[in-house]
């Protein structure tokens, strides 16, 4: 099975709402700043868009005003139709200007984040990385460093938001498995599943940007292991996991 993600700008934006349910729109209305009102705007707009392709339904505002993007208990999008719980899961994620939104059936642990590629201090890497990662980005050559650092932050979100805690739970308690040091390489996953080894040393090459690569992370509170997709983008890092493993993401026409 695929998981399914969609990117959208905030030029993509319509400037009007009638895209938006009635709730949305009196949502909308509490917002007080102007940067929250923009990127909640562009985070409602990327999900409803991956929705309605997904559904393979028209984009339209008619179409699109009666899927509502709810928050759940633990703040995870949950989407609705025409008042009714959807059988889809979704998540979201935005940087700078751009928003990303994954989907997949219900039933399944998702989670997406869209991060930028900046560098970091070390004492950012000591608050919310493990040793044994902040080893591997020691490692790195050090104009690598704030891609792998990017991409390892952006990972842990992802489990994150698949677990549904967010940033509720230590960000060290999800562990990334090794990774190679060449951003240009397959970031390598180390794993006795021998099936899961051949197809990670199939990626294990030169790849363009638009190709997805496997990655493993490891949740050190319950054991739970999360298989994860990465692919780089210009100045940007996506990453989705899922439980269970899906196959590599496509993109939502």
């Amino acid at each position: 099975m695929n998981v399914f993600w969609l990117q959208k700008t905030e030029a993509d934006v319509p400037k009007d709402d009638d895209w938006l349910c009635t709730n949305e729109v009196l949502r909308l209305r509490d917002m007080r700043f102007a940067k929250r009102r923009a990127d909640w705007r562009l985070g409602r707009w990327t999900a409803k868009c991956a929705v309605a392709a997904y559904l393979r339904r028209s984009s339209g505002a008619d179409f699109l005003s009666g899927i509502e993007i709810r928050p759940a208990l633990s703040g995870a999008p949950e989407v609705f139709l025409a008042g009714q719980p959807a059988t889809v899961a979704i998540s979201l994620s935005h940087s700078s200007g751009k928003a990303m939104a994954a989907v997949v059936p219900s039933g399944i642990a998702l989670g997406c984040d869209l991060e930028t590629i900046e560098p970091r201090s070390d004492t950012f890497l000591a608050d919310y990385f493990t040793p044994e990662e902040q080893f591997l980005v020691a490692c790195a050559p050090v104009p690598d460093r704030p891609a792998l650092v990017a991409l390892l932050w952006s990972a842990k979100e992802s489990a994150l938001k698949a677990l549904h805690q967010g940033l509720r739970l230590d960000t060290r308690s999800v562990l990334v498995n090794s990774v190679g040091r060449d951003r240009h390489s397959a970031y390598a996953v180390q794993t006795s599943d021998k099936h899961a080894a051949q197809e990670l040393r199939h990626t294990d090459r030169e790849h363009s940007q638009d190709e997805w690569c496997a990655f493993q992370l490891l949740c050190t509170t319950d054991g739970r292991t999360f298989h994860g997709w990465w692919q780089s983008a210009g100045n940007f890092v996506r990453t989705l996991v899922a439980d269970p493993p899906l196959l590599p993401p496509l993109l939502l026409d």
